[in-house]
């Protein structure tokens, strides 16, 4: 009679496995930029109702126990070499290197954190729709290198919220490496593309045989 019970237990333990057992994280995928850009739904974009504050930012972190925000925790994470962290975690010294202009920074204050996709073109994209959650997770992203990025101030001033087809970074050199990581990021979020912004990425792409796309849609 007991044998009966505790297989009776067992299957019964079986039968609610699956519901208690946490969903499978989302793969990563690694494509060709020019496939990859193909992925990317088309839409028209609309600015209607967008305010910046909407995305709340810069919160606590990646690490709400280290004492530094996201701009700081991304400056750490990106510097060649590491700045010396303070009280309140303020960074003296430290050497980082603009990707966008090919320059090399040493002081925290000449750096911007670039959101690769800049807050207002995703709220055109997508992101008008999404929760403040959702949104704040968004504008503090570190869980793809791609998301965040320190650059010179003037570069990312420059850059504004513009997409590739209004600007590129003023080094051609990294041109195929900026649109792989912009296409990246839309794939991460499920963010649209204009026909202009299509276009312009293809005509980059095609340029760029080598280069590739990896992203993790994001959770």
């Amino acid at each position: 009679m007991l044998t009966v019970v505790l297989r009776g237990l067992a299957a019964a333990s079986l039968a609610v496995l699956p519901l208690t057992l946490p969903s499978p994280a989302h793969a990563a995928e690694t494509l060709p930029l020019a496939e990859a850009v193909t992925r990317l739904p088309v839409d028209t974009e609309s600015r209607d109702g967008y305010d910046r504050d909407a995305f709340r930012h810069w919160n606590t972190g990646a690490n709400p126990d280290d004492g530094c925000n996201t701009r700081n925790e991304v400056l750490l994470s990106e510097a060649v070499e590491p700045p010396v962290v303070g009280p309140r975690c303020r960074l003296s010294g430290g050497r980082w290197w603009s990707y966008y202009d090919q320059v090399w920074v040493t002081s925290a204050s000449g750096l911007d954190i670039d959101h690769m996709v800049p807050l207002a073109e995703s709220w055109d994209s997508g992101a008008s729709a999404w929760t403040a959650q959702r949104r704040e997770a968004y504008a503090n992203d570190q869980g793809a290198d791609a998301s965040l990025v320190a650059v010179t101030a003037r570069s990312n001033r420059s850059k504004a919220d513009q997409d590739p087809a209004e600007w590129l970074p003023p080094a051609a050199g990294v041109h195929c490496r900026y649109v792989a990581e912009w296409v990246a990021t839309k794939l991460r979020w499920s963010l649209t593309a204009d026909e202009a912004e299509v276009a312009a990425l293809h005509e980059t792409a095609a340029g760029c045989p080598g280069q590739s796309v990896t992203y993790e849609p994001a959770a």
